[in-house]
């Protein structure tokens, strides 16, 4: 089903209200104007009728006679004037006796009648003892004013409708036009187009319409680019093993390898492959994070156990690269509400980083302790360090990598991405700063154990 249009609607709309508003007035305004032609005509009726017993005349023969001028205003008006005594004969339609008897006792008579002509106004004032004047005039002459200011009313309420539809059209265009190139700047953004630029104009609303559009075409254009870089480095880190698990593998097919050079080949091999294992692992763990099925279970943890069960590890690590590994576990035990095995993932992630930019003689740190109402896991290192614009989007995928490929030893950026959004599963937070030593510090929080065991993380 086609929808109606904002322009066909608002004229339509302002059609109806115009139309409405014309309608209302009419009815109001007609019985009004009906009312005042009439009351006006029968002032203007007794003005000619006491005008007409002040100029009225008795001749010589005795006949009743009205100077030319007078006699003319009553012709022009339609009005007929008779002069009536007490015994009357053949009243004029629409006089009665009643009126007669008014006249010529001195009464003034002022009142309605209908005929077979149609409805007429009669007037009437004394002259002189026992004689009087009646002005009759036809009611038409009266509404003939009325018709012709309704007329002119009608007329009015048909300009006001047709500058109504003006405005409707003008105005709709002033909406649909912005409106229309906002949509199809949607429809083009939607197609997959980029650098769309909608002119934002009409009313504000509309405006901001557009002002959003804008911003989300740049918004899409900065992310696929991003996206572009990270694809680029993520297939660049997995390149870099398979070219390695290859090159091994092709020497051993050939016989190149031989002796006592096929442990250290396998050696290398195993360690390439586990690298592929874990980029691959983080990188389903990262897409897995925003599903429905992705699920964190939280049991109390002891931050202390944690990182000694960690320092076992990169302590061992630490020393066959030349870099000192220096661990502080909290004297007393700090309970926390975490994911255990993605606890130590991130702490790893963390200590991975670390350990590829730190140079021999370096150091990397690690610690945790209480903070209510966090648990507080830090590691820090002596590595070039992040600027206080790299700790804004640290844990952004693949934004590090794009600044500092080529200038420094970098990854995909996928273990800091995964460290910030394993802390919000959690419940926590993580945040990068500089560390004492001058380089990255890295410190996240996750809640301490105030739930029961085994509730899941927020």
């Amino acid at each position: 089903m086609k929808r109606l249009g904002i322009l066909p609607a608002t004229v339509i709309l302002a059609v109806a209200v115009a139309t409405i508003a014309a309608v209302v007035a009419a009815l109001v305004s007609l019985p009004l104007i009906r009312s005042n032609a009439e009351a006006v005509a029968t002032a203007e009726l007794a003005r000619l009728a006491d005008l007409t017993a002040t100029a009225l005349r008795v001749d010589r023969e005795g006949r009743y006679t009205l100077p030319p001028r007078v006699a003319g205003v009553l012709q022009a008006e339609q009005v007929t004037a008779y002069v009536v005594g007490p015994e009357a004969q053949d009243l004029p339609e629409g006089v009665t006796t009643q009126d007669v008897d008014a006249v010529t006792t001195g009464s003034g008579v002022q009142t309605q009648a209908d005929t077979s002509a149609g409805p007429v106004l009669v007037v009437g004032r004394p002259f002189e003892p026992g004689i009087g004047v009646i002005l009759v005039q036809p009611s038409s002459v009266a509404g003939g004013t009325a018709t012709e200011v309704i007329a002119r009313l009608l007329l009015a309420l048909v300009i006001g409708l047709a500058i109504a539809v003006a405005i409707a059209l003008v105005a709709g265009a002033w909406l649909t036009t912005p409106l229309r190139r906002a949509a199809d700047a949607a429809l083009r953004l939607g197609r997959g187009e980029r650098g769309i630029h909608v002119r934002p104009e009409g009313p504000a609303e509309v405006a901001d319409m557009a002002d959003a559009l804008n911003r989300l075409a740049s918004a899409l254009a900065v992310s696929e680019g991003r996206q572009r870089e990270f694809l680029l480095s993520v297939s660049h880190e997995l390149r870099t093993p398979l070219t390695s698990v290859r090159g091994y593998a092709e020497a051993l097919a050939d016989g190149v390898v031989a002796g006592d050079d096929v442990p250290r080949t396998g050696s290398v091999m195993a360690a390439e492959t586990q690298r592929l294992d874990r980029l691959v692992s983080d990188l389903l763990d990262l897409a897995r994070l925003r599903a429905d099925d992705f699920v964190i279970e939280c049991v109390d943890v002891d931050l202390g156990d944690m990182l000694t069960d960690a320092a076992q590890v990169w302590t061992d690590r630490c020393q066959r690269a030349g870099v000192r590994c220096d661990v502080a576990v909290p004297m007393e035990p700090v309970i926390v509400q975490a994911d255990p095995l993605r606890l130590r993932q991130m702490v790893d992630n963390l200590a991975e980083n670390a350990l590829r930019v730190v140079p021999a003689g370096g150091v990397i740190a690690m610690s945790g302790w209480s903070e209510p109402p966090w648990g507080v896991v830090l590691v820090r290192d002596s590595g070039p360090g992040l600027s206080p614009e790299d700790c804004e989007v640290a844990f952004e995928p693949g934004i590090l990598h794009e600044r500092y490929r080529g200038l420094r030893p970098v990854g995909t950026g996928l273990g800091l991405a995964l460290v910030g959004r394993l802390a919000a599963g959690m419940g926590g937070w993580a945040r990068a700063d500089s560390s004492p030593e001058g380089g990255a510090a890295f410190t996240v929080g996750v809640p301490l154990a105030v739930k029961p065991a085994g509730a899941d993380c927020a």
